[in-house]
C-alpha cells in the first residue's frame, strides 16, 4: 500500500522564514481553503478490504473510512474513484479518520474573543500537520505553530494529530476568521505549578523515590515528580566513586534522602550513602592503635598516600611514616595506586573521619634490637650516605645510620672535612663507639681501627706490671704519664701526710678510683709502725711528686677498646 507525501507536511519551519511569513501563509491557505469548502479534501480511493476503504488525501498517512458508510447508502466503490472527503481525527493505528460529511465553520465568534481576552484555556482537536505547525479545531479552523506545541521532532508532531489538547489563543482576528493558539506556554505554567507545589511539599530529612534522569561527571539528576533534586557522586555511597555512570544509569529507580531544599534557588540536594549503614560508626572498634591491617593504595599525592582499608575507610600514610631506612619526599618514590599494602594503625580520630597509619613500621623497627646487634666495640662495615661538615653517615644496617665524627676519622693526622678523605657511596669499617637508641644515634670511629704504638704497649703488658715512665702534669689527684712516644697513662696520687692520721688517709683513698686504691690494710699497717717509731726520718719519706720526674709505676687497669691505662706509683 503506498504512502504518498505531501507539500503541506512539514515538521518544522524552514530556517529562513520568519513567523510572521509563516503566519502569512497559513492565512492565506486557510482563505483559499474556505473558498473550496471548508475543511474538505479531495481523496483518491487506493484500496477496498472487507471493513475499510483507504484514501490517499495528499498527506503521509492515508485515510480510512468505514466500508459500511457506502454500503448503507447502496454505493460502491473502487480504486481509483475521487470523493470529497473531511477529516475528522486520527485512530489507533495512525491512520486519518475520515468522513464524507462537510464540516461547517463555527460562528460563536464572541466566546472565542472573550477567552481571547481572558486568556482562558480551551480544548482543541489537532486535525492536521501544515508547514510550519499545525490545524486546530477549536470551534474554528485554528494554527498552532510548530514552535508553541511542545513537541520536538516530526514522529512526534505526526502522534498529535487526532489528539485533543489544551492550549490558549494568542491571536484572534474575527474579521478574516483567524486563530492562532499556544499549547507550550499551558505546559510550561503547569510544569511551573508542579514544581512549586512539588517543592512546598519536599521535607529535608525525608526519604523518597525518584528516577535517575541524566548522569554528570559530578553527579545525578533525580526526577522527584516534577522537580530535579542532584545527587553529589560524594553523596552515592560510602566508599570512593569516581563517576556516577559506573553504579547508576538512566531510567533507574533509587530511593534518596533529602538532605537540602532551597525553594529560592530551587535546588534540592540528596543523598543514597545516609541510607545505609555508615562504616565509620564501628571504626574505633575495628582498627585500634598499633594492630596491623591490609588495604589498596587508591590515591597518591606528594605528602602521602590514601588507602582503603574496606569500602568507605581511608587511612592515610605520610610521608614520614613509609621508610626506616631514607627520608621519603614524595610518596609514589614508595608506593603505587592499586598496589595492596601491609600497614600499622597510628591513630583513630572517627569524628573527623581520620585513620593515621604507617607503612615502616609493619616492616619493624630496626633500631629495637641496635644495641645487642652492634654493641660498642664491634665493627661493622657499610656505605657512606651523605657527608657534613662535622663529620660522615654511614649506613649501619637497613634503616640504620652511624656518625663518624671529623675527629674519629684518622689517628695519623688532622682532618679539617670530611670530604678530603671520604666520598658517599664509598665502603668503610668503623668501630662503633656509642649507640643512644632513644635517641636513635650511633656513633663510630674509623680511627679506632688502626693499630698504633699505644695498642701493642696494651697487648704486650698485663695488669699488675711495674712499668717506668716520665711524669706529666699534676692536677686533681692525677697525674699524665709519658710512657713511651705517643704513649700515655693516668696515674691516681693520694697524697698522704701522717700528722693527719689515718682517717684522712682513708678518705683521700676512697676518692680514688676503685681501679686505683691500694689495699688499705696495708696502708694502715704502715702507719702504724710509723706511729711506734717516732718521727719519720729523712730517708723514710717518699719522694715528693713533680712534673719530669722519672719514677716507676704500677699497671692497676688496661682498656683495649677505650686504649687507656690506669697506674699507681709502685
Amino acid at each position: 500500500m503506498s504512502n504518498p507525501g505531501t507539500p503541506e507536511s512539514h515538521p518544522v519551519a524552514e530556517s529562513n522564514e520568519s513567523f510572521e511569513d509563516i503566519l502569512s501563509q497559513y492565512e492565506k491557505s486557510h482563505s483559499r481553503q474556505k473558498e473550496d469548502g471548508g475543511k474538505q479534501l479531495e481523496g483518491t480511493v487506493i484500496a477496498v478490504s472487507a471493513e475499510s476503504v483507504f484514501f490517499d488525501i495528499g498527506f503521509k498517512t492515508e485515510g480510512i473510512m468505514p466500508l459500511a458508510v457506502f454500503q448503507g447508502a447502496g454505493e460502491t466503490v473502487k480504486p481509483g474513484d475521487k470523493l470529497w472527503v473531511s477529516v475528522k481525527g486520527r485512530d489507533p493505528e495512525g491512520y486519518y479518520e475520515l468522513s464524507r460529511q462537510k464540516i461547517a465553520q463555527p460562528q460563536d465568534w464572541s466566546s472565542l474573543e472573550q477567552a481571547f481576552a481572558d486568556k482562558a484555556t480551551l480544548v482543541g482537536t489537532v486535525t492536521g500537520v501544515v508547514k510550519g505547525g499545525f490545524s486546530v479545531d477549536v470551534g474554528v479552523r485554528a494554527f498552532m505553530p510548530a514552535s508553541r506545541s511542545a513537541v520536538r521532532d516530526a514522529a512526534e508532531m505526526e502522534k498529535l494529530v487526532g489528539q485533543e489538547i489544551r492550549c490558549r489563543i494568542i491571536k484572534l482576528d474575527a474579521t478574516e476568521e483567524d486563530v492562532v493558539v499556544d499549547r507550550r506556554a499551558l505546559a510550561e505554567e503547569e510544569e511551573r505549578s508542579v514544581k512549586d507545589r512539588r517543592y512546598s511539599e519536599i521535607r529535608e530529612g525525608e526519604t523518597v523515590r525518584g528516577t535517575v534522569r541524566s548522569l554528570t561527571d559530578y553527579g545525578a539528576f533525580v526526577d522527584l515528580g516534577g522537580v530535579d533534586g542532584l545527587l553529589h557522586v560524594g553523596e552515592i555511597a560510602w566508599s570512593r566513586v569516581n563517576k556516577p555512570a559506573d553504579v547508576l544509569s538512566p531510567g533507574q529507580q533509587i530511593e534518596v534522602l533529602v538532605l537540602k531544599v532551597d525553594p529560592e534557588k530551587r535546588r534540592i540536594s540528596l543523598g543514597m550513602k545516609q541510607l545505609q549503614k555508615d562504616p565509620w560508626d564501628s571504626v574505633a572498634e575495628k582498627y585500634k592503635l598499633g594492630e596491623r591491617a591490609r588495604g589498596t593504595v587508591i590515591r597518591v599525592l606528594e605528602f602521602g598516600a590514601f588507602v582503603e582499608l574496606e569500602p568507605g575507610i581511608e587511612g592515610l600514610i605520610h610521608v614520614s611514616e613509609m621508610s626506616w631506612a631514607k627520608k621519603v619526599r614524595i610518596a609514589s618514590d614508595v608506593v603505587k595506586p592499586g598496589e595492596i599494602v601491609e600497614v600499622v594503625v597510628l591513630g583513630v580520630n572517627q569524628a573527623e573521619h581520620r585513620i593515621a597509619l604507617g607503612l615502616k613500621q609493619a616492616l619493624g623497627d630496626p633500631w629495637a634490637n641496635v644495641a645487642q646487634s652492634f654493641g660498642v666495640g664491634s665493627v661493622i662495615e657499610g656505605p657512606v650516605t651523605s657527608l657534613s661538615k662535622f663529620g660522615a653517615f654511614i649506613q649501619v644496617a637497613e634503616g640504620i645510620e652511624g656518625m663518624i665524627h671529623v675527629s674519629d676519622i684518622s689517628a695519623e693526622k688532622r682532618i679539617e672535612y670530611p670530604q678530603d678523605v671520604l666520598k658517599v657511596g664509598q665502603l668503610v669499617k668503623a668501630q662503633v663507639l656509642d649507640v643512644d637508641t632513644a635517641k636513635r644515634l650511633m656513633r663510630l670511629g674509623m680511627k679506632q681501627l688502626v693499630p698504633t704504638g699505644l695498642d701493642e704497649y696494651i697487648a704486650e703488658h698485663k695488669e699488675g706490671d711495674v712499668v717506668t715512665g716520665r711524669m706529666g702534669e699534676v692536677s686533681g689527684g692525677h697525674a699524665r704519664v709519658e710512657l713511651g712516644d705517643g704513649i700515655n697513662a693516668i696515674c691516681w696520687i693520694a697524697a698522704v701526710n701522717p700528722a693527719k692520721g689515718l682517717a684522712e688517709a682513708s678518705t683521700q683513698v676512697a676518692a680514688m678510683p676503685s681501679a686505683a686504691k691500694p689495699d688499705l690494710s696495708s696502708l694502715s699497717s704502715k702507719l702504724k709502725a710509723h706511729w711506734k717509731g717516732g718521727a719519720a726520718t729523712v730517708e723514710s719519706k717518699p719522694e715528693a711528686v713533680r712534673t719530669g720526674q722519672i719514677r716507676k709505676f704500677r699497671i692497676i687497669k688496661l682498656d683495649p677498646a677505650a686504649k687507656k691505662i690506669d697506674l699507681e706509683l709502685a
